[in-house]
């Protein structure tokens, strides 16, 4: 498993990117990319924006590619914070009657095979997992 240790902030999100892009194999589609990414920008911008605020702090990210699985772990010593625990928004709203947020998280989880949380040894820890075939 290769690992990254980043400062929080937006600013490193191409950095973030590209580590897990190091983990894919080179035929992995369009597609499947996007998904990824999307699913990588909303955790780590979350723990950018939220974990620390409003200092800011590491965030750490291991990634592996075995039996086609990739495997993302993100962590973070910032605020206790389960995101998948939040109710999923009701997407048969329009935008304009939706509360605000949780959108992000709702599309990370129908995008990923699997999506868990622990908070443990005062870390978040959030894992997430896509099969690509």
């Amino acid at each position: 498993m290769k690992e990254l240790r980043i400062t929080a902030e937006d600013k490193n999100m191409e950095r973030v990117n590209d580590f897990v892009h190091s983990c894919l194999p080179s035929d992995c589609t369009p597609i499947i990319m996007n998904k990824i990414d999307l699913a990588i920008e909303e955790i780590f911008v979350n723990i950018a924006h939220y974990a620390y605020n409003p200092d800011v702090g590491e965030a750490w990210i291991s990634a592996s590619f075995v039996d086609n699985i990739l495997t993302v772990i993100f962590k973070d010593r910032g605020k206790e914070f389960n995101p998948i625990a939040k109710k999923d928004p009701d997407i048969t709203l329009s935008a304009e009657e939706r509360e605000i947020g949780g959108l992000g998280i709702f599309l990370t989880k129908k995008f990923m095979d699997s999506v868990n949380y622990e908070y443990k040894d005062g870390q978040n820890i959030l894992t997430i997992s896509k099969k690509i075939s």
